[in-house]
């Protein structure tokens, strides 16, 4: 264990056992003869408490540390047990773990010395430990130099866990005392996540005008009440992503530096999102689960405003909530449209409605089209399906002008989840030969010089195209 008084912020970790010191010689210990910035840059990709037991190293790396750029105190690193829910009383001692941690850590930075590029904070939702975090960053916003300051608030009731109404009101209450105890911190964030909460009095254009160096907001299931209309202006926000929120419809009015959207899983029967002053827009994510009563959305409404690069369309393996359209509908939302990502298509239906985003984007250079019934996140049980309103037609009616193309063989993709609910066989054209006939008869009659994908393995780059 650290002395307290010389690294205070060490003594608060996980107890480290030691052994007798051996001193090594150059030869044995290479690395301790770095200069400091190389140490610094081999700790900065270490977690806090890692980063921390460095300094028992010896007098070398004692001090390295205090002098680390980029700090991420997250509250999974506090929890020797792995575990991914808690107690109550866990919960408490865990994110107590943290509060103490981010003092001590942040006292023992000399001011001024050592610039902060980044500081990344992820903690629980509990009124004082959250407002001794906000103080504390904020203390330090004061004193030093920090570039980059990131909350992510997590609330005891995870992601899959059901959440009730009046955990929404608790947390928004929670959340509310919180912001308005930490003014000076929340105007230096330049990165939100909110989960699970119920705006009141408080409402989102609050946080953003407060926010104002604010360069990301991601809310996952946040509302403001029944049917409610949410507008979005802000200088700075450059990615905005608004999942699972019970809005009846969003309006980006003016986000002058906005390159990126990510939208799911709407309430609106149509055109729940729409763009005005978004001149930086490039790439725009879309999910939802089209219920039989959901109408389809026309993209030549929803991005007329907002000629973008890059689209992604997931439909959950459920119903075709896009309508197709024709060339001359889509010329001002897709001429600059270069990839396009299709994600989860049920299986069983004719694909060939695709052809409209072939026929409508002239300068489309990639297509890639995922086909596959993801049972472990599908609603599978009849009585529910039918009392949720689930659509058994998932088709979308398409009357292709430029081929009669047809085709059931288009990737089918099983995640380990869903082959021990009902295995299927991963399908795919396996030879070279038939991938390119395959392509020839999707594209046969247009225009496109766009290569086609069919991804049974995602690669790299496909992956954090669709990483949302």
């Amino acid at each position: 264990m650290a002395d307290k008084k010389r690294g205070g912020y060490f003594s608060l970790l996980a107890p480290v056992e030691t052994t007798p010191t051996i001193k090594p010689n150059a030869d044995q210990d290479r690395i301790s003869h770095l200069p400091d910035d190389i140490l610094l840059a081999i700790l900065d990709g270490l977690n806090v408490r890692d980063a921390a037991r460095t300094s028992l190293l010896s007098r070398r790396w004692r001090p390295l540390p205090a002098m680390i750029s980029h700090l991420k105190i997250d509250i999974s690193d506090f929890d020797p047990k792995g575990m991914s829910r808690f107690s109550d009383d866990e919960l408490g001692r865990t994110n107590a773990a943290v509060v103490e941690a981010t003092k001590s850590i942040l006292a023992c930075r000399k001011s001024n010395e050592n610039t902060i590029y980044r500081l990344s904070m992820r903690f629980y939702l509990r009124d004082d430990d959250c407002i001794s975090i906000g103080h504390t960053v904020g203390h330090t916003m004061g004193t030093q130099k920090v570039e980059m300051i990131e909350f992510t608030v997590l609330t005891e009731k995870g992601r899959k866990q059901r959440i009730l109404h009046d955990d929404l009101v608790t947390y928004g209450r929670r959340f509310e005392l919180f912001f308005s105890s930490c003014p000076n911190t929340f105007r230096g964030l330049t990165g939100l996540q909110l989960e699970n909460l119920r705006f009141g009095e408080l409402e989102i254009s609050d946080v953003l005008n407060t926010c104002n160096r604010l360069k990301y907001l991601h809310l996952f299931n946040c509302n403001s009440g029944i049917s409610t209309f949410l507008e979005v202006e802000h200088l700075q926000l450059s990615e905005l992503s608004i999942v699972s929120c019970r809005f009846e419809r969003i309006k980006l009015s003016s986000l002058p530096k906005l390159t990126r959207i990510i939208f799911g899983g709407w309430l609106a029967f149509q055109d729940p999102l729409s763009f005005g002053h978004v001149p930086l827009l490039e790439s725009v994510v879309l999910t939802n689960v089209g219920l039989s009563w959901h109408k389809v959305v026309k993209l030549s409404n929803f991005l007329s405003n907002a000629p973008i690069r890059d689209l992604t369309l997931d439909f959950n393996s459920e119903k075709i909530w896009v309508q197709p359209e024709g060339p001359k509908a889509l010329a001002s939302a897709f001429h600059k449209l270069r990839v396009v990502n299709l994600v989860d298509l049920p299986e069983g239906y004719d694909p060939s409605w695709t052809l409209f985003i072939l026929e409508a984007a002239p300068s489309l250079r990639e297509l890639y089209m995922a086909v596959r019934d993801h049972l472990c996140e599908m609603e599978t049980n009849t009585e529910r399906r039918k009392a949720i309103s689930y659509s058994e037609n998932k088709n979308v009616d398409w009357n292709a002008s430029a081929t009669d193309f047809k085709n059931h063989s288009l990737s089918t993709m099983v995640c380990d989840k869903c082959r021990g609910k009902n295995p299927r066989p991963v399908r795919y054209p396996s030879t070279k030969k038939q991938r390119f006939a395959l392509r020839n008869r999707i594209s046969l009659g247009t225009h496109s010089l766009a290569l086609i994908h069919f991804p049974s393995v995602l690669k790299a780059d496909h992956r954090a195209r669709l990483s949302y």
